[in-house]
């Protein structure tokens, strides 16, 4: 591999840096931690699936017919 592509030293250096820090990787574990919690979880029990139950299976129907007549 080319040592002196910008690949290879721009994947180097965020391989190096990932590989030497400490405090980071709590950090993002936290970080994804939150994510799921988030996007898995929140979602499920929080924001149910509107279009779905107002729409009875014609989804850009409905999403069409909303836009028009506002």
């Amino acid at each position: 591999m080319n040592k002196q592509g910008f690949l290879y030293r721009a994947f180097d250096l965020y391989y190096d840096g990932f590989r030497n820090m400490r405090l980071g990787r709590t950090l993002w574990a936290i970080i994804i931690i939150k994510l799921f919690i988030m996007f898995a979880i929140l979602k499920v029990f929080f924001f149910p699936d509107f279009l779905k139950e107002h729409a009875g299976g014609d989804e850009a129907g409905y999403v069409a017919t909303k836009i028009l007549n506002q």
